[in-house]
């Protein structure tokens, strides 16, 4: 029996798989709380709905916005789709940082340019559908459009924006781009 395996509480161990140091209460059943050890990660779950509550809220905007710049506003669709999409991508930041990724550490003018260039290559993807459904494929109605663009193109680029996000933006300490949390 060598001398670590009489010491109560031995062998707890953090989530890197290292000897914590810490002993047992006596009579206790769970190990102690050691000051300072990593919390732990909100569970893969968590985060995507966390993350899809902040999308929707962002889609919201996104189209409330662009819809009200070019009624009332006026302005042709290029720029309100433009202005409205910066708007948006602002709102799911800000929901992202200050809600589901609320425990990564950086944050600022460098995060948001990435998450920006994220969702930048999500809308590229859905465009990307769109193109190869209406002029590759041959399905050219309204119909088709809305299903590879709004449909297909939407998941592929929630998924893209997903990973982004987590991976890029927000990445943990002790997580870079794990899909399993």
């Amino acid at each position: 029996m060598s001398v670590t395996e009489d010491r109560p509480g031995a062998g707890l161990l953090d989530g890197r798989g290292t000897d914590t140091g810490a002993r047992a209460a006596p009579g206790a059943t769970e190990p102690v709380s050691v000051p300072g050890a990593a919390r732990p990660r909100k569970p893969f779950l968590g985060e995507l709905l966390g993350f899809a509550a902040v999308g929707s809220l962002a889609y919201a905007a996104d189209l409330g916005l662009f819809v009200w710049l070019r009624g009332p506003a006026g302005l042709d669709p290029l720029t309100a789709k433009a202005l409205s999409f910066l708007a948006g991508c602002s709102v799911a930041y800000a929901g992202n940082a200050l809600g589901t990724y609320r425990h990564a550490a950086a944050r600022g003018p460098r995060q948001y340019v990435i998450f920006f260039a994220v969702n930048i290559a999500g809308a590229l993807v859905q465009l990307l559908c769109i193109a190869v459904s209406h002029y590759g494929f041959g399905f050219t109605s309204p119909r088709a459009d809305t299903v590879s663009g709004a449909g297909i193109g939407m998941a592929l680029a929630t998924v893209l924006r997903f990973w982004g996000t987590r991976s890029l933006v927000f990445r943990g300490e002790d997580r870079v781009g794990s899909w399993t949390g």
